[in-house]
């Protein structure tokens, strides 16, 4: 674990400048600490806000590359660009990730007419960090214009029909880390209340539209963990009691932020590895390994990359089938 770093390179230069204004900010306000991080990614991408945000979970790196040869390009580019990169040191609240499989960068990139910003990685609860800076990069893709909000990442697969490989949008879930972003200091004036209503956490509506572009998706209910070690054989049973299909140690958090801020929520959950004591037909329960949870997430991430291509185009409302 690492304690709250600041961000790499953020003390020098007019955006080292912005990032520290952003770090001064978020010690007593995390939203105008947002709001600041979201100015710094206007001026850095040249454009005055996004539409929809998506954040990318551990070895999920091709998908994003799938969603520039799919139809994404920078502002003014052509088809297929990788877009505008921007370094999240840059943009002040984040400090840099300490797990394989996440990059400390954001595209801006157009797909479908939509601009959407593409977080590379993520930071976790268990790198050390508080709640409000593991929902910092939500908070500021909303600040910055995006009203729908997709979350990706790599889980164990509890129900028995899941296999390795195969992307399962979530559809509730079980938020066992302890922890809640609307938690501490109510929200400043202007913003809307803590006591958010989380029925229709994950959107009925956009999930519809996934399985417009995949009918084969299944569902299922995730359960997140603070982490970092993976869970024991009787946790899992424990959790598949609750009700639980897949267990990780992320998204809720997440979510949480974004749909306090009035942003819909979609999240797709790619299962890298069966669950702790669980075993294939006519297998043995294997051990579980970070590498391997990576390696299974770029495996799939570009089908995973092809998916959210058809999706996004029609994610705002009145832009596709309901």
């Amino acid at each position: 674990m690492t304690s709250d770093a600041p961000a790499a390179g953020a003390a020098s230069g007019p955006h080292g400048a912005a990032a520290d204004d952003t770090r001064a900010a978020a010690a007593g306000d995390p939203y105008a600490a947002a709001a600041a991080s979201a100015a710094v990614l206007g001026e850095r991408t040249g454009l005055p806000q996004h539409d929809v945000a998506i954040v990318l979970g551990s070895g999920w790196a091709p998908a994003a590359d799938a969603l520039a040869g799919a139809g994404g390009t920078a502002e003014g580019g052509a088809p297929g660009r990788a877009g505008i990169e921007v370094p999240l040191a840059d943009l002040g609240g984040f400090p840099p990730p300490t797990v394989a499989g996440h990059s400390p960068v954001v595209r801006s990139l157009t797909v479908g007419g939509l601009r959407v910003l593409v977080f590379l990685g993520r930071i976790h609860l268990y790198e050390g960090h508080p709640v409000a800076t593991v929902v910092h990069g939500v908070r500021m893709a909303v600040a910055a214009g995006c009203r729908v909000v997709v979350l990706t990442n790599a889980s164990g697969g509890i129900k028995e029909s899941y296999q390795v490989g195969q992307p399962v949008l979530i559809s509730d879930h079980l938020n066992l880390t302890g922890r809640s972003p609307l938690s501490g200091n109510p929200p400043p004036e202007g913003y809307p209340g803590r006591f958010t209503d989380l029925t229709d956490l994950y959107s009925r509506r956009l999930r519809d539209l996934a399985h417009d572009a995949d009918p084969g998706l299944p569902e299922g209910v995730y359960a997140a963990l603070p982490g970092p070690h993976y869970e024991t054989p009787a946790e899992i049973r424990a959790l598949r009691t609750l009700g639980a299909d897949l267990v990780g140690m992320s998204t809720v958090l997440e979510a949480i932020a974004a749909r306090h801020l009035g942003a819909e929520v979609l999240a797709i959950s790619l299962v890298t590895n069966l669950a702790a004591g669980l075993a294939p037909p006519g297998g043995t329960p294997a051990g579980l390994d970070h590498a391997e949870v990576v390696a299974a997430g770029k495996a799939a991430a570009a089908r995973v990359g092809g998916l959210l291509a058809a999706v996004l185009p029609h994610v705002l409302p009145g832009a596709g089938p309901t």
